[in-house]
Order: C-alpha cells, then structure tokens, then sequence
C-alpha cells in the first residue's frame, strides 16, 4: 500500500520543466558534488515529487560504480530516465552549460592579461589553497574507500607513492587495482583477465602517445587525451587531477606548472563539476574549439556510462565482482590524489608566505563547515595574494 501511495504521489512535470531546473543548479550548484545531489534530494524528491526517491538513489549507486563526477551522472540520469539517451544528453547540457559559459569568460580574461602582476598576484595566493584543497580531498577519500580494509590502504599508499616520485601514467594504475581487488574478492574462473587488461592498456598508452607528436591535430589530442581523462575519474571530481597533470604538464607540455594549479583553481571557484577544469585547459591550449572539444571529450565517457549499463547496472550493482573492481580503482584514486598533491606543491609552495598559506588553508578546511568553503578560500587567497604582492 506505502508503495502506491507514494507512486501516486510522485508528479513528474514536462521535461522542460528538468531543463529549466538543471540550468538553474548548474548556475548555483556550489559546494562539491555531495551538496549538488542533496540539492536534487531536496528539490525534486521531497519537495516537488518529480521523482521517487529509489530512483534518485539508483542514479548516485550508479554514480559512485562508474567513471565519472557524482553529480553529472545523477543529473544524467534523471534524464535518462524521463526521455533515454536524449534525455540525459539535454540533462547534462543543461547542467553544465552554466560552467561552461563562465569558464569560457575566465578563459578568454586569462590569456589576455596573464601576464599582468595582479593576474600573478592572485594566482600566487591561489596555488597553495589548491593544494590544500587537493590534500585533504584525497584524504577523505581514502577514509570513505577505504575504511578498516588495510589492502585498501596499502593500495593508496602505493599509488601516491608511484604518482609523486615518477608520474607514471595512472590510468593503468587504476585498472590494476581495480582487478588485483576483483581477483582478491572474486576470482572468476571463466575469464582471462590478463588479457583484458592487456587490451585496455593498449589504447591508453596509444593517446598518450598521439598527445605528443599530432602537434598538426592539437583539437583530436586534447579530444582523445580528455576521452581517456574522463574514463577513469573514480570517487571524486578532483581525481582528475593527477591524470591531468601527467597528460597537460609532463607528456604534452600544453601547460606549465603555475599555469596548471591556476586551472585547478578556476574549476574550484566555479559552479558545476571541478572536471570543467578540462575546458579551461582546452581553451588555453586551442581557442574556442579547444574548450569545445575537451568539453565533449571530458564528459562523453561519463555520459556513456549513465546510459549504456544504467539499467544493468541497477539489476547487477551487488554483483561481488562490480564491487570489488570498483573498490580498488576508487582506492587507487585516493592515492593518485594524493601523489598528484605531492607533484603540484613543488610549484606552488614556493616560500614561507605561500607554506603559511597553504598550511592555514587546511586547518581552515578542516575545522569550518559550511556550503561554500572552498570558493571562499579560493577568494580570500587571490585578495592575500594582491595584499603580498602590493598590487
């Protein structure tokens, strides 16, 4: 009877309606991924009844299995199921359009007065509360991920430690601790795993390699090096980061450090997913088109994977084998995290001013809660920075 009822209650409207209220949290969805879900939670669940509740946790399991930010791939999915695979497309679009536009301006602004000293002034009290930002995302989740399971942490541990001494490639790292998990949880007897993982590397390792030679097809590297980006972004946004930093700062040579935190940071004070990171990038490496096609590159995986295994997934989603994948990449993406802070403090922790900077900034993160802490402090360090700077 409590299941008719709330059937009967649930009122979705046309999905115009969806639209309009994903463009509307794209332009104020503030305060990471966890705040953006519990906004639709509020919104469409208890207060509008435009979905039912199953159904929106359906979409962050869904989330939290498959590559990708959390609150994208609900908003996807809410498309998803109102209107398929198009639904989810105009979801998304809608969702992230927001960002987009507003990246698109700081881009445009960045290029043409980087060199400025109150540009540099900014950005010099910026780097180091990314850093913070970046650290203690990584600590929260390893102990989400990994909780009391000591292989879980061992994996972590090992990840950052590869990620902060050689930059090697991540994605393979990922994979590995994906099925060293399944293979410890699971072990299938039917399927020769090592050749599957043979057959993932080998395309991996093939855009790495095109990011650096193709200089006459810039537009088809930054597509396929964000296609491969957005395929492995397991636990949080801010996982992107060491895939980022090893493909744009040390393979591709498209960035230099400074120039790299200060898109960290751009995503970080913007609405929408920290991934948006990746237009900023494409924008300064090739115009417009450049943060058009990293846009579709960074978010096509992510999208494929709300609509091509959604409704499996829902049915397999307990499935051991799922589960113990999962668990090994996500810890995985803890410790990538982690080394990849280790990487980017070098270049942003440069002196005691920006050490005091970055070290005030994690007590802050750590000791204050509320919803817009991390653009606050990305704010606040920009005007310490102009102070120091005397601009």
């Amino acid at each position: 009877m409590s299941d008719e009822k709330t059937a009967e209650e649930i009122k979705p409207p046309g999905f115009k309606k969806f639209l309009l209220y994903f463009l509307e949290l794209g332009s104020l969805g503030f305060g990471g991924p966890i705040a953006t879900v519990g906004y639709m939670q509020r919104d469409l669940v208890e207060q509008r009844k435009w979905m039912s509740r199953q159904d929106l946790l359906d979409g962050i399991a869904l989330g939290q299995t498959m590559p990708g930010p959390l609150a994208a791939q609900v908003a996807m999915w809410v498309g998803y199921l109102r209107r398929g695979a198009i639904g989810a497309l105009g979801t998304a679009l809608a969702f992230i359009a927001p960002s987009f536009a507003i990246v698109l301006a700081i881009g445009f602004l960045y290029v043409r007065y980087q060199g400025l000293p109150v540009v540099q002034s900014l950005f010099y009290g910026i780097s180091p509360a990314v850093i913070a930002i970046i650290a203690l995302a990584a600590w929260k989740l390893a102990r989400l991920t990994d909780g009391a399971d000591r292989r879980l942490w061992v994996v972590s541990g090992l990840v950052g430690v590869v990620t902060a001494a050689t930059g090697t490639e991540v994605a393979l790292l990922f994979i590995a601790a994906g099925l060293l998990l399944l293979l410890w949880d699971a072990p299938p007897g039917w399927l020769p795993w090592s050749r599957v993982a043979a057959l993932a590397g080998v395309p991996l390792q093939s855009v790495g390699a095109l990011g650096s030679v193709a200089s006459g097809a810039t537009l088809v590297a930054l597509f396929l090096f964000f296609f491969k980006a957005g395929a492995f972004i397991f636990g949080s946004g801010l996982a992107i980061v060491p895939f980022l930093h090893q493909g744009v700062v040390l393979e591709n040579h498209w960035l230099n450090e400074r120039q790299f935190l200060d898109a960290v940071a751009v995503g970080l004070i913007t609405p929408g997913p920290v991934v948006i990171t990746a237009v900023f990038i494409g924008y300064l490496v090739g115009g417009l088109p450049g943060a058009i096609v990293s846009g579709i590159g960074i978010f096509m995986p992510i999208y494929l994977g709300v609509v091509i295994p959604g409704r499996w997934f829902i049915r397999h989603r307990q499935d051991r084998r799922v589960r113990a994948f999962v668990k090994g990449a996500t810890a995985a993406a803890a410790g990538a995290i982690a080394g990849a802070t280790v990487v980017l403090a070098r270049g942003a922790i440069v002196d005691i001013p920006t050490a005091v900077i970055a070290t005030f900034s994690l007590i802050y993160l750590w000791r204050f809660k509320f919803k817009l802490k991390e653009p606050a402090l990305v704010l606040a360090t920009g005007a310490i920075g102009l102070l120091l700077h005397g601009v």
